[in-house]
């Protein structure tokens, strides 16, 4: 149990930092092979996987909470990044304009985030259980390959589009943000699977069957 925990907690700090990591690096906008991306999907699609760790060690319920803490964190966030900005600067220090310039436009990015986050995690929540369900301890890589799979179009969609319509990213690089943002949370997905068999799985409940012999 105490073990455990400290996974759940090494896991879930992981979770969060990367969660607020790649909505202040997507602020920027990025040229790879030619192709615009936001910065934050270097370190973004590392959380599907983040969160498939945190379902089996801690099952669906943890896993939900987690989603709708690290929510709830970023919009604190933003919204204290808004009110630094928005706060008289030290005279003696300069105007300082360049922090606001930068972070107070985080909130169209983190509104993005957070919807899209939001309803790709859970949906990749239901596709883990449902894999689960079936194969029980079988085949682990197919939980993080299917449930993935089934999550991140929906993530990358939901999150440029908002983003754009709020005016954080030009119309003529919206669908090269979206390609690439597939793209490279599809090689982060091949990557980070092996990671699931380096944790254990939470004792089986009646949301998420996780077979004993998977111990």
């Amino acid at each position: 149990m105490v073990r455990a925990t400290r996974v759940l907690l090494v896991i879930g700090a992981g979770y969060v930092a990367a969660q607020m990591l790649s909505d202040i690096a997507s602020l920027r906008v990025i040229s790879i092979g030619g192709y615009a991306v936001d910065a934050g999907t270097l370190i973004y699609p590392f959380t599907f996987t983040l969160r498939d760790l945190i379902h089996k060690v801690g099952g669906k319920g943890a896993a939900r909470t987690l989603i709708v803490l690290a929510a709830a964190i970023n919009l604190f966030m933003a919204g204290f990044f808004g009110l630094v900005s928005w706060w008289p600067p030290d005279q003696a220090t300069g105007s300082q304009s360049g922090f606001g310039e930068v972070l107070a436009p985080v909130w169209g990015i983190v509104i993005a985030s957070i919807v899209a986050e939001v309803l790709s995690e859970l949906i990749d929540t239901e596709a883990y259980s449902r894999w689960v369900r079936r194969f029980g301890s079988r085949h682990q890589w197919g939980r993080v390959l299917a449930s993935n799979t089934v999550a991140i179009p929906v993530d990358s969609a939901v999150f440029v589009g908002l983003a754009t319509l709020f005016g954080v990213f030009p119309n003529a690089v919206a669908w090269s943000i979206f390609w690439v943002n597939v793209v490279i949370k599809g090689l982060v997905t091949l990557i980070s699977i092996p990671w699931i068999y380096l944790v254990r799985p939470h004792e089986a409940g009646p949301d998420d069957v996780l077979h004993r012999q998977e111990r």
